[in-house]
């Protein structure tokens, strides 16, 4: 599949999963009582839009242009990183569930990757791919770990553990 289809199509994807996620909470409205639960709830929304970001930035610099979709990356995945990071520092003493935290911990792994590639890219070389598409890779996982955090909070049994 050619790169800049792929990062379209995967941009879209995580901007229509963004809405969707919108509407769960707001038809959830008891969710936003608990702090706790609004800090998840933002961390899920964040694990859609940081990656739709990212796509669209992939699709600006692409190929030709590496350093837009370098930059980009590394700040996003800062952002998105700190972000989950302050989740999993507050998630243990709030009852959150203990597959959301992991989750959550998961993500944070892979910020860190998807930042580590946009920096030195050529730790892909031995992989014999371009580090676009390492990039790409990283991002799929991310959005998994974001499904994985949709379906463990919604299916919560809220005995935190």
């Amino acid at each position: 599949m050619d790169l800049n289809t792929f990062y379209a199509l995967f941009s879209a994807t995580c901007f229509t999963l963004t809405g969707l996620w919108w509407n769960v909470v707001r038809a959830r409205t008891d969710w936003t009582s608990d702090p706790a639960v609004r800090r998840t709830i933002g961390g899920i929304y964040l694990s859609f839009l940081l990656p739709a970001l990212m796509g669209l930035f992939a699709q600006v610099g692409g190929t030709e242009n590496p350093f837009v979709w370098r930059a980009s990356f590394v700040v996003i995945a800062i952002v998105g990183g700190i972000s989950m990071l302050r989740l999993v520092s507050q998630a243990r003493g709030d009852g959150t569930h203990r597959a959301v935290r992991w989750t959550q911990a998961g993500t944070v792994v892979v910020y860190a990757a998807i930042a580590v590639m946009g920096v030195a890219p050529q730790l892909a070389t031995p992989l014999g791919i371009k580090p676009i598409q390492v990039e790409a890779l990283l991002l799929i996982v991310l959005i998994a770990l974001g499904h994985a955090l949709v379906w463990r909070f919604m299916v919560a049994d809220g005995d935190g553990e």
